[in-house]
């Protein structure tokens, strides 16, 4: 990848985030004692039909009571739907994902986007993978100070302001945007793409978290003793451990190349150790993020034998 030849050695790197991987009750009012006798029957009436009246305000009241408790409820219901229904809206001045799409290369733009994993920072400069519910966004080397990274917690909202570029065939918020957080949260689930590889829909996905499912591990390469491997260090196995993976996979005889990238997975993941003891032949089910390199190369966040 670019940073690859971007990053120069002994630049501190942070690499991050992780791969691997909330009836109403009611008393009724006493009815008046009745006094047997004659003489106090006059008192006794009065005394009942100050009862009843009394017992129907009582029921008025629980009535009241509960059409207040039933509009309360409402009002919640209401609120909470509001809640979901606008934890996407864009701000005023904000694009959405389509506007984003349609705005030509080297325009800015602004956006409203939640970060959804963290690839890398140093010297002030964050590359970020982020979605919304229509799309995805990558963000490479965004303006950012060590203190703010620490802040972008998967799901955290940010807008973010600056121009649109391409690179290989990547569509990225180019270097040098800046951000402010923002209140609200979203965790994308990975939509699966499989049926989509090899088509011009796929695209239509670009950077968003995604599955992949039921694919064949292709030979990679040969070792130095001409046998096939699962994987290579580094694209062109020139690599060692702690670098870049790079597997190829097959569906419907087309073979594609994935990629686990060592600044946002590095060797101490559970995906890099799985992608290392594949065999030629296994099937896999894969979750990453749907990044473009003169084609699709995922970036590879999870490997896990197919079901």
């Amino acid at each position: 990848m670019r940073s690859k030849f971007l990053l120069l050695t002994g630049v501190l790197m942070l690499a991050f985030t992780g791969c691997g991987t909330e009836g109403d009750s009611s008393s009724d009012a006493n009815s008046g004692n009745v006094v047997d006798d004659s003489a106090e029957s006059e008192s006794t009436v009065e005394d009942g039909s100050a009862d009843a009246e009394s017992e129907g305000a009582d029921d008025s009241a629980d009535a009241e009571s509960e059409d207040a408790e039933g509009e309360d409820s409402s009002d919640a219901e209401s609120e909470s739907t509001e809640g979901e229904g606008s934890e996407d809206a864009k701000s005023e001045g904000v694009m959405t994902y389509d506007e984003y799409m349609a705005a030509a290369l080297d325009s800015e733009v602004v956006i409203e986007t939640y970060v959804q994993a963290k690839q890398a920072w140093w010297e002030d400069k964050a590359t970020v993978y982020t979605q919304d519910k229509d799309g995805g966004y990558f963000l490479y080397n965004l303006t950012c100070s060590e203190e703010d990274y620490a802040k972008l917690t998967p799901g955290t909202k940010i807008k973010v302001t600056g121009y649109k570029t391409e690179w290989s065939g990547e569509v990225e918020v180019a270097e040098g945007g800046t951000f402010e957080i923002m209140d609200g949260s979203y965790i994308a689930e990975a939509e699966d793409v499989t049926s989509l590889l090899g088509t011009d829909d796929l695209i239509k996905h670009q950077n968003k978290f995604v599955s992949f499912k039921g694919m064949t591990v292709e030979a990679a390469g040969q070792d130095d003793d001409g046998n096939d491997v699962a994987f290579l260090y580094k694209y062109d196995g020139s690599g060692q451990d702690g670098d870049d993976l790079y597997f190829n996979v097959s569906l419907d005889g087309q073979t594609y190349t994935f990629t686990v990238e060592s600044y946002l997975c590095d060797n101490t993941t559970d995906v890099y150790a799985a992608v290392k003891a594949l065999n030629v032949g296994d099937k896999i089910d894969m979750e990453g993020f749907l990044y473009w390199y003169e084609g699709v190369n995922p970036h590879i966040t999870s490997v896990t034998a197919a079901n």
